[in-house]
C-alpha cells in the first residue's frame, strides 16, 4: 500500500471527526482489509508517518485507552 494512499485517507478521517480535538482509532486488521494488504504494511506505513511527523500518536486517558492518531 502505497504511504501517500493511507496519508491521505487517515488525514480525510481525522478531519472528518465530530471528537474535540479531532482524532481518530485506526484499526489496522479493518484498513488493510479495506485495501486488500497485510496488516503488518498498513502498521508499518502509519509507524513511518509518525516517525517523519506527519501524524501524531497518542493514548486516551480515559476508557478504553485506545492509541489515537491527530494531525500535527
Amino acid at each position: 500500500m502505497e504511504k501517500e494512499t493511507l496519508f491521505q485517507r487517515v488525514q480525510t478521517m481525522i478531519i472528518s471527526s465530530t471528537k474535540k480535538p479531532k482524532y481518530i482509532s485506526i484499526s489496522t486488521v479493518k484498513i488493510a482489509d479495506l485495501f486488500q494488504v497485510n496488516k503488518e504494511e498498513v502498521e508499518r506505513n502509519i509507524q513511518e508517518l509518525v516517525s517523519e511527523g506527519r501524524l501524531q500518536k497518542k493514548a486516551l486517558t480515559e476508557p478504553p485507552y485506545s492509541e489515537i492518531y491527530l494531525l500535527p
